[in-house]
């Protein structure tokens, strides 16, 4: 059972996601994290990412590995952990454009796509491009949105004393330049499930989703 969570930053997607793995005994896996851990090494080392070719050539050099338990999930790059350091504003500010490089969205998707096949018991991937291009045959696809408000709010929780007028204009910027980039764009998966979770608490969300998983089992 492959479950692709796709959709902007602040929906809910990692929570929901983490949560629907741990109840239905699935593997789970962030492929944000990637990106951010590979942008993360980028900046640590230096590289030049105002110049697409030199983060194209540095693609390939960074060992990420990520650890898939939905209750502890791991991030390391060639073996130090960097759950915390991938999270910062600097490394944020910059993965759109790491990630819109297609060396490096090549280099991320083979390992995601490697991480999916291997999951014995199944696996929840989260995204933003898992069901139209990591996983396109994958069980079930699910498209979380919700209002820009809602969206900066729940990321400025996360974020302590973050501004959130400043937080919904950076989740916008964000958007534009995923969903306007050339390499597989953020986007909805034609035969994707879209759940709004504007108005939806969090248990709303996972039990939501639960239900759309467990038809589908339901159905093999």
């Amino acid at each position: 059972m492959i479950v692709a969570i796709d959709g902007p930053s602040g929906t809910g997607k990692s929570s929901t996601s983490k949560a629907v793995a741990a109840q239905l005994g699935l593997s789970y896996l962030d492929t944000g994290a990637q990106y951010r851990a590979i942008t993360w090494w980028m900046v640590h080392n230096g590289i030049d990412l105002t110049d697409p070719g030199a983060i194209a050539d540095a693609a390939g050099k960074p060992g990420i590995v990520s650890g898939t338990d939905p209750l502890a999930p791991t991030i390391t790059v060639d073996g130090a952990d960097v759950s915390g350091p991938i999270r910062t504003t600097e490394v944020t500010s910059k993965v759109s454009a790491v990630s819109a490089v297609p060396e490096v969205r090549t280099r991320i998707t083979e390992l995601q796509r490697w991480i999916a096949e291997s999951a014995e018991k199944g696996i929840v991937v989260e995204g933003r491009d898992i069901g139209t291009t990591v996983l396109p045959d994958a069980d079930l696809k699910i498209f979380l949105t919700a209002s820009p408000e809602a969206r900066a709010a729940r990321r400025s929780g996360e974020l302590k004393g973050a501004d959130v007028k400043a937080t919904q204009e950076a989740l916008i910027k964000r958007d534009a330049a995923d969903s306007s980039r050339k390499t597989s764009p953020l986007a909805k998966a034609d035969d994707a499930v879209e759940v709004d979770t504007t108005e939806l608490t969090l248990q709303q969300v996972i039990e939501c989703v639960v239900t759309l998983v467990e038809e589908k089992r339901a159905e093999k």
